[in-house]
This record gives structure tokens, C-alpha cells and sequence, in this order.
């Protein structure tokens, strides 16, 4: 283990192309809170606002879902994903970031402004005449919403960070006494993770923050859609680095047994959205209830009616049949393209989730949206590779390194 390249050293065009990503989102977020943030037509503003919302929410939760993988594969004691462990630990280090950034833009929107364009809930009149809207004003008010997302975010970096801290001790040799007490305090962070991701990403969360966007909406299978969407973009976006490290002549004991294993995480929580997708969508079509089929009209008798089909085609269709043969999930190039593919389909998801609901009229995604898609992906490149850099690539010293050494599929 010797010979191999430990350390990693930014690529200058790995910065280059950060830095035109981030000149290029600047550019296009000036442009918009001039020509719409500070216009005076609500309609502009919302747009503005909405744009912003569901880029900054997606990334916070596709990079929060890294953590998740570290956790969950570390309670079922897996060890295949050793060789590559500081890939997923280094990009949940944006959870903060883009947190922040999240909380910003609610504080703004609940707090500051009290956009009732954005949540009705926010308009105390409607609410006192709305027996739906004052039955759920006991969690949909500004006080719980801010409390509550603060408390998320937080305790996702809190803990986020705290797994990160305790990796870095297997760096260090340890004896068979240490390495026992290692593994176990790595178990309980672990479980103290899962704990609160399953409270607020598989459950709370995405009622608050989108779900009551419509509030007289409401779907049970909702925060699992979300958390399918958001697992198989972070494992896309893992595969994406995990295969740019190995072009640059990293990860050598990364090999495509692992590489293998990514693509077929890939390839199953594509269908297990769609599973989820299809279970929404069919029960709400077949009960034909008003209250929940309104959700689903105007996406599919509407505006959006190309996004929506569209959204199951290159979420599904495509990285079903690409990624159905072992060749496929074995090819770093194919399996490159599959993944930002991937992303970009659940990028647009969001897109539809939360630009369905506050422009019901319209549907306009356009060179605003993609710029600023651009200017999260341009802070996403500079701090996971900031992150890289800081430590080993491989913790040498894991307990279980041998057995991802020798991993096979």
C-alpha cells in the first residue's frame, strides 16, 4: 500500500472548469436577483425564489445522501466501500454549505417576506377560513417550519461531521482492542444518523418544504420518492468522482468489482423510484379523490405535461436498459455518462416538483435555471476536492480495508 498515491493534488483543470461553473452561476444569479428578485412583479420574484429553492434543496439532500451510503453500509458492516470511503465523506462536507444556503432562502421566504405566493399557509386570513389549512397549522406555521428545518440541517452536519471525525482515527495503526472500539463507536454515530435521517429526509422534511407548496395536497409515499430521487443521484454523484480519481490515476485499489457494485446501486434505486413513482401516481389516478389528484392534473393536463413523461424516461427508460447488462455497470466511460444523466433527470424532477406548484400556468425552465445549476455544481467541484486533499484517500488502517481489497462481485 505503499506505492500507491495517497494524497490527493487538485487537477488545474479540475479548477479551471470549477471556476468557469462558478463565474458562469454568478453571472446568471446577479442577473436574476436584478431582473427578478428586486422587481416589483410578484410573478418574477417567485420565479427568482423558486429557482433558487429547488437547485439549493437537491443538493443539500443528494450530498446529505453520501452520509447516508457511509452509515447505512457501516451499520450492515459492509467493508467493499473502503477503497473509496473518503469520496462519499468528502462531498457530505457540502450538507453545511448548501444547508445554509437552504435556510437562508426559507428564513427569506417564511420570515422576511412571508410569501403566501410561496406557502398559502403563510396567509393567516386564508387559514382562519380554510378548515384544511388550520387543521395542519399546528406544524404548518413559520415558527415550526424554521425551528424544525434549522434543527435538521444542523444535526445532519452535527452528526455528518462527527462520522467524519472518527474515520480519520484509521489513519492511524491500531491494535485489536482499538480497532473493536473503533468499529462500535462507528456503529452508534451510525445508527444516531440513520435515526434522524429517517425523521426528517423519509419523513418530515420534505412535507415542510415542498409538500406544502401544495397544502391541501398530501401523499404518504411522499418522502420516500424524495429519498429514492435524491439516493441514486448521490450515488451518482459518487460514481462521477470515484471515476474521475481513477482517470487521474487514483484509487488504485478501486477496482470494477467496486465500480460494478456502484452501477448496480444505480440501476436498483432507478427502479425503486420509479416503483415509488408509478405507487403515487396509479393509487391517486385510481381513487380519483379531488384533494389528491390536483397535484397530478396540472402536471399532466398542463404546461408540464413534457416534463412529466419525460421525467420518467430518462429516470427510468434510460438507466434501465443502459445499466441492465454487467458490460454496462463495468464501463467507466458509459457508466460516467449514465450518472450525470442521472443527476440531471432527478435535478428536473425537483424542477417539476416545485415549479408545479408555484407556476401552474407556465413552464419555463431555461438558461436561469441552468445557470444556476452551474454555480451549485461550480461550489460542489471546489469543496469535495478541498475535502480530497485534506486527507489520505484510503484510511489505510480500517479494520475492514482487506476486506474491500478483495472484494469481488
Amino acid at each position: 500500500m505503499t506505492e500507491i498515491k495517497l494524497q490527493f493534488e487538485k487537477p488545474a483543470g479540475l479548477k479551471k472548469w470549477a471556476y468557469i461553473f462558478l463565474i458562469i452561476g454568478g453571472l446568471t444569479f446577479l442577473y436574476g436577483l436584478f431582473t427578478m428578485g428586486f422587481s416589483s412583479n410578484e410573478e418574477k420574484q417567485l420565479h427568482f425564489l423558486g429557482v433558487l429553492m429547488y437547485n439549493t434543496i437537491f443538493w443539500t439532500l443528494i450530498c446529505n445522501a453520501s452520509m447516508f451510503f457511509i452509515c447505512i453500509t457501516t451499520l450492515a458492516m459492509g467493508g467493499w466501500q473502503q477503497t473509496f470511503r473518503r469520496i462519499p465523506e468528502a462531498i457530505s462536507t457540502l450538507v453545511p454549505i448548501f444547508g445554509a444556503i437552504t435556510l437562508v432562502i426559507m428564513f427569506y421566504i417564511v420570515v422576511i417576506s412571508h410569501n403566501h405566493n410561496f406557502y398559502h399557509w403563510l396567509d393567516s386570513k386564508e387559514v382562519a377560513n380554510d378548515p384544511i389549512l388550520k387543521g395542519k397549522a399546528g406544524f404548518l406555521n413559520p415558527t415550526f417550519y424554521m425551528v424544525w428545518s434549522i434543527l435538521a440541517i444542523g444535526l445532519w452536519s452535527l452528526l455528518g461531521r462527527r462520522m467524519r471525525k472518527i474515520s480519520s482515527e484509521a489513519d492511524s495503526p491500531m491494535n485489536e482492542e482499538t480497532s473493536r472500539k473503533f468499529i462500535w463507536r462507528n456503529t452508534v454515530r451510525a445508527s444516531l444518523f440513520i435515526v434522524w435521517f429517517a425523521l426528517t429526509v423519509a419523513s418530515t422534511i420534505p412535507w415542510l418544504w415542498i409538500m406544502s407548496l401544495d397544502p391541501h395536497w398530501y401523499s404518504t409515499m411522499f418522502s420516500w420518492y424524495n429519498f429514492a430521487s435524491t439516493f441514486v443521484a448521490g450515488m451518482s454523484l459518487i460514481t462521477i468522482w470515484v471515476l474521475y480519481l481513477k482517470g487521474k490515476g487514483y484509487l488504485e485499489l478501486t477496482t470494477k468489482e467496486h465500480v460494478h457494485d456502484l452501477g448496480k446501486f444505480m440501476f436498483a434505486f432507478s427502479i425503486f423510484w420509479t416503483y415509488l413513482w408509478f405507487s403515487q401516481f396509479m393509487l391517486i389516478w385510481y381513487a380519483n379523490i379531488p384533494e389528491e389528484t390536483v397535484y397530478f392534473f396540472n402536471r399532466l393536463n398542463g404546461p408540464y405535461k413534457f416534463f412529466f413523461f419525460f421525467n420518467l424516461i430518462i429516470n427510468f427508460v434510460f438507466p434501465f436498459l443502459i445499466l441492465m447488462t454487467r458490460s454496462s455497470k463495468r464501463n467507466y466511460k458509459l457508466l460516467m455518462v449514465v450518472a450525470i444523466i442521472i443527476i440531471l433527470g432527478h435535478w428536473m424532477d425537483y424542477y417539476l416538483e416545485v415549479m408545479g406548484s408555484l407556476e401552474k400556468s407556465h413552464a419555463k425552465i431555461g438558461l436561469f435555471d441552468f445557470g444556476i445549476l452551474l454555480l451549485f455544481a461550480g461550489i460542489m467541484i471546489l469543496q469535495v476536492a478541498k475535502a480530497l486533499a485534506k486527507k489520505p484517500l484510503i484510511s489505510k488502517y480500517h479494520p475492514f480495508i482487506k476486506e474491500s481489497v478483495i472484494h469481488e462481485v
